[in-house]
């Protein structure tokens, strides 16, 4: 059975979710400080991560960045209204994806359900973006010889870029097919995670030519020598 960690200090709403997400078939891990989640993930390897920003003992930043380093399991952060800064901290630090609340838990369940099907999902296909090797087996990536180490969303994100290369995407479009929904938020979700990707993808990423931005439009794939 697919195992839900669900990290947060209100026992209300955590038990709420246990409910929730037994009734959708899940299997659920309550835990309700930051402190208390590496050795529990450890002996449990969770297959999805709900994790609230603010948490007792350790933050769910710091508890993001701890999991980012040892796997890259699919992360939902979880925040009051006031908290959009500590979301976009979260995200830069590996997170998924974000609910803000109160949330309709329905929506949390279809969300959750799209990270699970495209981190179990496997195509055999090989890819290419500028001078970017994209192996969609191994979930890796190569350049020059050398692989770099990418979190899952952000390896979606750039499979989506490389496997139409001459499209141009709005951001909502890549809200759509790498989130697999249109929320009803701004798109910071997309911008940060292109910010992280370039970090990591471009020599230079102040002047990026794998990842291009198309200005009033949204991003597309490079081509080696074309340049933002």
């Amino acid at each position: 059975m697919t195992l839900i960690m669900v990290v947060d200090d209100d026992q209300d709403l955590a038990e709420m979710l246990g409910i929730v997400l037994n009734g959708a078939g899940y299997e659920v891990d309550l835990v309700g400080r930051g402190d208390e989640v590496m050795p529990i993930f450890t002996a449990q390897n969770p297959d999805l991560i709900l994790l609230d920003v603010m948490l007792p003992g350790l933050s769910g930043v710091e508890v993001c960045k701890l999991i980012r380093e040892k796997s890259m399991v699919p992360i939902v952060m979880l925040s009051a209204k006031g908290d959009k800064q500590d979301v976009v901290a979260g995200l830069e630090a590996g997170a998924d994806d974000y609910m803000v609340k109160p949330f309709d838990p329905s929506e949390l369940v279809a969300r959750m359900k799209v990270r699970l099907r495209r981190s179990t999902a496997e195509v055999s296909t090989d890819l290419q973006i500028g001078n970017i090797k994209i192996d969609q087996i191994e979930h890796s990536i190569i350049r020059d010889g050398q692989i770099i180490a990418l979190t899952r969303l952000e390896f979606d994100l750039l499979v989506a870029l490389a496997k139409e290369p001459g499209r141009v995407f709005s951001r909502e479009a890549l809200l759509s097919e790498v989130w697999g929904y249109r929320p009803a938020t701004d798109t910071r979700l997309v911008n940060v995670h292109i910010q992280r990707l370039r970090s990591k993808v471009e020599l230079d990423p102040e002047n990026p030519t794998i990842i291009l931005t198309v200005r009033g439009v949204g991003y597309k794939a490079g081509v080696p020598g074309s340049s933002q």
